[in-house]
C-alpha cells in the first residue's frame, strides 16, 4: 500500500512505538515487530536504464534535421547520456522511475526477509506479526504468521495497512503505529491469550533500517 508522505520518527517516537508494542503484548502470547526501513532497494541500475534509453535517441533528430557532423552528434549523445544520470540520480526521481509493480514486489520482499531475519516465524503457536514500513517506496506490508492469520477474517490485514497508510500520510506516523499496533493487539489477545509465564520471544522496540 502506498503512503504519500512520512516523517522521521525521533527517539521519542521510536519510544512511543515501542511502548505501544509492549502493552499490546501484556494481554496475548503473540508478538508484534515494528520495521521502519529507509528504503527496501537502491535502484541503482534504474538511472543508467532511462539515461540511456533517452540517449539513444538523441541522435535521431539531429540526423535527420541537421547537416551535424556524426562527432559533434556523438558528443551530444554523450553529454545527453550524463546530464540524464545525474537527474535521475537523486534519491527521490530514482524511485519515481521505478515502475509501481516492482517498488511493491521489493517492498514485499523486504518485509519478507525482515519476518525472517526477525525470526518470526519461530514462536510458539506461529503467532508472530510484523508491521513493515519503506520510506523510499512509500509502502506499508503486513505480514502475520500461519497460526494467528488463519484465525483472522479475510481483509483484515489490509484494513489496518489502509488505515496505517492513511495515518501516515496525513502527518500521524506516530498515532497510525500505536492505532496499528492496538488493533494488532486486539486480534492477537482474542485468540492467543497470554499464558503462565509466557515468554516475551522477540524484542518490543522499533527497529530502524538505515541505508
Amino acid at each position: 500500500m502506498r503512503l504519500r508522505t512520512m516523517n522521521s520518527i525521533s527517539a521519542r517516537d521510536a519510544e512511543r512505538i515501542s511502548t505501544a508494542i509492549a502493552e499490546a503484548e501484556r494481554n496475548t502470547s503473540g508478538e508484534i515487530v515494528a520495521v521502519l526501513a529507509d528504503q527496501s532497494s537502491r535502484y541503482q541500475h534504474i538511472p543508467f536504464m532511462w539515461a540511456a534509453l533517452l540517449a539513444l535517441i538523441v541522435p535521431w533528430p539531429l540526423i535527420h534535421f541537421t547537416w551535424m557532423p556524426v562527432q559533434q552528434i556523438f558528443l551530444f549523445q554523450l553529454l545527453a547520456f550524463f546530464a540524464l544520470l545525474a537527474i535521475a540520480w537523486h534519491p527521490s526521481v530514482r524511485v519515481s522511475l521505478v515502475p509501481k509493480g516492482i517498488l511493491n514486489a521489493n517492498t514485499r520482499r523486504r518485509a519478507s526477509e525482515q519476518f525472517l531475519a526477525r525470526n518470526l516465524h519461530t514462536t510458539e503457536g506461529r503467532t508472530g506479526v510484523l508491521i513493515f514500513v519503506s520510506l523510499a517506496e512509500k509502502r506499508v506490508e503486513i505480514i502475520a504468521d500461519h497460526g494467528i492469520d488463519a484465525l483472522v477474517p479475510k481483509g483484515t490485514w489490509q484494513k489496518i495497512v489502509d488505515q496505517l497508510t492513511a495515518d501516515i500520510g496525513a502527518g500521524r506516523a506516530v498515532e497510525g503505529f500505536e492505532r496499528a499496533i492496538q488493533q494488532i493487539g486486539v486480534l492477537l489477545a482474542a485468540h492467543f491469550p497470554p499464558g503462565r509465564g509466557d515468554p516475551n520471544e522477540l524484542p518490543d522496540h522499533l527497529i530502524v533500517l538505515r541505508s
